[in-house]
Order: C-alpha cells, then structure tokens, then sequence
C-alpha cells in the first residue's frame, strides 16, 4: 500500500459537516454588505510581487518573512498574503476613480502567509473584507466600523469592543517618530531584533511588538509619556474627533489605545481593532483603518480609501456549530427505477431527496433513512401499485399513506 499523503501543515480541508457555517458567513456578508452598497469584487490569488513589497511594505513581518513568493517565466510572483493590495491594483487598473465616491467593494476568499499556525490561523486562511474608496470625511470611518459591527452581530457577536487609534498624516506623524526614537534608543540594545530593525526603518511599529520583554519596555512611564502626547496636527485631530462624535453618534461604544497602529505600512489616521471577548488572549476578530495614500503610491490617482477584514476561521471558532442539516425526504423502496422516478419528480419541486443508490434491504434503508432525513418516504409494492407514497415522521414515527402529489403538502405541512 503507498503510502497517505497528508494535508499540510497550516492548511485545512473544510468538511461537508462544516460547510453550513462557511455559508452562514458569505451569505451574512452578501445580505448585510450590499444594504450598504457594496458590490462583490473577486481578485486572482496571485499577483505580482512587488504589488505587495510596494503596497504592504517593505518592512512589515508580512513582506519579509510569511509571503509564498515563486518563479514562473523569470517573473516572480506572491500568493496573496492580504487583499487590500490586490483590490487598490484593480481599483487603479479597471479606472474606477471615474465612477462617482464613494467605490464600495466587498471580497473573500483564501490568503497565504507562512507564519505559525495557532487558533484561529492558517498558512492558508479565509479573510471576508471591504474597501471604500473616494470619501475623505470620517463619515466614511464611521460607516466601515458600523458596517463590521452589524455584520458581526448579525453572526450572534454581540459581546464585542471596538478598540480606535489616530496615525495622523504623515506630515504630523514624523515629529512622533523622532520622539518615539529619542525616548527608546537607551533600551535600543533591550529591544528584540525585529524591533531593532523597525527602530531605524519604521518606529511606529515598534509599538505593535507582540514580544513580552519589548511590551514591558513600551509600559515605562518616561515612554507611556511619549506615545499618549498629541501629536495631531489640527487637521488630523479634527478628524479624530469628528470620527470619534459620529460613532457616539451610532452608539458604538468604544476604546482609545494609543499603542494600536497595525501591521501593514499603509495605514494613516484612522485605524481600528473589533474584538470579541471569546476567544481568550487572541481575540480580535476585525482590523482595518484609513489608507489615503495607497492608490497613489501604487499608480493611481491620489484617492482617500478606508477598508477593514476578518478572519474567517477566527469567525468560525466563536460561532456555535449548527446541527447537522437534514435531508427532506429518503426514499426507501425495492424497485430503483421507481425511487429514481420519484426523486426526480421531488427534486425538481424543490426538495433535497435520496435513495439508496445500492438497493440495499428495506431495514437497512430505514436505518439509514432516519440518520440523514427527516422523513422516510416509503414506495414499496402496494405504493407503486396505487400511486401513493407512505410518508413516515422519523422524529415522531408517525407514519401516513398519501397520494403522490401530496407529497409536498403532506412535509411542507409536517416541516411548517
């Protein structure tokens, strides 16, 4: 016998018994983001490498360390570790800044990121997302985080926080940076090595350090002074507030964390993490922010845009899991060619129909019948004779003989 060969690490099949729950989610997605406008968009899972190295950055974890990149034709090519990146490309490429603002659009699908595989995350992993593009008001700020909080709790999330943070532009941005270095470069040689390169390359993302010796640095006073100063220039700062009324206004509750800054390089002014207090330490569940620059530095037009995603499989793990879905109705019958017959006269009306394909014994049959139904449709010799069917409720063993064409009636009746 050869031998198995196994799925790979950090990826998963997704099983029939689970894909009622991948469904819910799309379909929650499809129903609740199109109320407000948004138009499905589906982009390759390839693309070219540099869209990611220009667009995400080159010196996000992302770029430097998790992207699948590959040689094809001496092109080098990266499967899509996120999908901002890729949308902003076809937003650019396909001229949608000739529509009229705002442009929503609305994605998912798997991405690809070799990192660690723990709750919740794979190398490959699902995200659902938007992006808005054209609005530069914090109405459109306010909007994105609505649209996320009415999407979770259409899910059954409602034990959420939303937790807001300003970047600034980059103008007002840098007079923070040089603080931000000033204040940490006699802990420089205590940093991690992954901050040792961002202090010089990027020193906001300092502040995203997961390490425990960096976040115990980051909590000394001298430097907890530094990065809750105010920074904002007037402009920025009014944004922030307005954002901050608009969602007052909406009754979101939320939480200032000056140390929330995001992993990916484009993010300016607004950004934003919703999380769910069911999941232990790693519980967000929703992160985006504001990203004005982007569309320019990729190509375009220069273009304000705000955007958010979420994990899927994170989603999944907070939900609980449904019962397994039923089949209308399990013909079980002797003659094939009749249980055929009547499959096909009920499918075609609609209902999700079975027979045993093997002919095997009517026990058998029954057995298997009342595992994956929720009616037993029974045609043996007497059936077919009168052109009836006995109907049997396998939750209540009541048990009937209808005409045919009853049969609708009879389980819509039962299933109402």
């Amino acid at each position: 016998m050869a031998n198995i060969i196994h799925v790979q690490k950090g990826t998963k099949d997704i099983l029939p018994q689970e894909i009622s729950q991948w469904h819910r989610l799309e379909q929650n997605a499809l129903e609740i983001f199109t109320k407000y406008g948004y138009k499905e968009i589906r982009t390759p899972i390839f693309e070219a490498t540099e869209l990611f190295a220009r667009g995400v950055g080159d010196t996000t974890d992302i770029v430097n360390k998790e992207m699948y990149t590959f040689e094809k034709s001496e092109r080098s090519l990266t499967l899509r570790p996120e999908n901002t990146a890729g949308v902003v490309r076809s937003f650019i490429e396909n001229g949608m800044s000739r529509l009229s603002a705002p442009v929503k659009l609305w994605y998912k699908g798997p991405m690809f990121r070799y990192e660690r595989p723990q709750a919740g995350r794979q190398r490959q992993f699902h995200q659902v997302g938007i992006e808005m593009f054209g609005i530069k008001e914090p109405t459109a700020d306010a909007e994105a985080v609505m649209l996320a909080v009415d999407y979770l709790n259409s899910l059954g999330l409602n034990d959420l926080e939303v937790e807001i943070n300003s970047l600034g532009c980059p103008k007002c941005r840098e007079e923070y940076k040089r603080k931000i270095k000033e204040v940490l470069k006699p802990e420089f040689d205590n940093l991690c090595e992954d901050c040792q390169t961002r202090y010089e390359k990027n020193p906001l993302r300092l502040l995203d350090c997961k390490v425990e010796t960096c976040k115990a640095i980051f909590e000394k006073p001298e430097i907890q002074k530094v990065i809750k100063s105010d920074f904002l220039c007037e402009e920025c700062a009014q944004h922030y507030k307005d954002f901050k009324k608009y969602l007052e206004k909406l009754n979101i509750k939320y939480v200032e964390n000056k140390l929330l800054v995001r992993g990916l390089d484009y993010y300016n002014r607004t950004v934003f993490e919703i999380k769910s207090n069911n999941l232990g330490s790693q519980n967000a569940v929703c992160g985006g922010g504001r990203y004005d620059s982007l569309v320019g530095q990729l190509g375009g037009e220069d273009t304000p845009a705000i955007g958010w995603a979420m994990g899927m499989e994170r989603l999944n793990s907070l939900l609980e899991k449904p019962e397994a879905e039923k089949l209308d109705g399990y013909i079980v019958s002797n003659s094939s060619e009749d249980a055929f017959e009547l499959a096909q006269e009920l499918r075609n009306k609609g209902l999700k129909v079975e027979f045993d394909l093997a002919n095997k014994k009517f026990t058998k049959q029954l057995e298997k019948a009342a595992k994956v139904a929720k009616f037993a449709l029974i045609l043996g010799e007497d059936e077919i004779r009168t052109n009836t069917v006995s109907v049997k409720n396998l939750s209540t063993s009541e048990q009937i003989k209808v005409p045919r064409c009853d049969i609708i009636k009879r389980i819509g009746e039962k299933n109402g």
